[in-house]
């Protein structure tokens, strides 16, 4: 972990929009609980339009899963590495 200073936009509490050094245009901070109740979404939206036989739906959803679950996968290596523990309960 390193620290740096970061332009800070807003900070409500899941609503935090903030800048990093040597970006342009400022990011969406996501928290992990949040970010792990929209990766269960996507999951649960592509096993639903798979069962209904839309493939080009399904491929869209396959595709947004797979996006949020790197994204889960990063954040909770991230926080392995630097022992902190999940805000959430990983399923099974």
């Amino acid at each position: 972990m390193e620290r740096k200073d970061v332009e800070v936009f807003a900070e409500a509490s899941n609503y935090a929009i903030v800048r990093m050094p040597g970006r342009q245009f400022p990011g969406y901070v996501v928290q992990g609980d949040s970010l792990s109740i929209l990766c269960s979404l996507a999951g649960l939206i592509h096993r639903n339009v798979t069962r209904l036989g839309d493939d080009e739906l399904a491929d869209d959803a396959a595709e947004l899963l797979g996006f949020l679950e790197d994204r889960l996968k990063h954040y909770e290596q991230v926080l392995a590495e630097n022992k902190i523990e999940l805000p959430y309960v990983k399923p099974r």
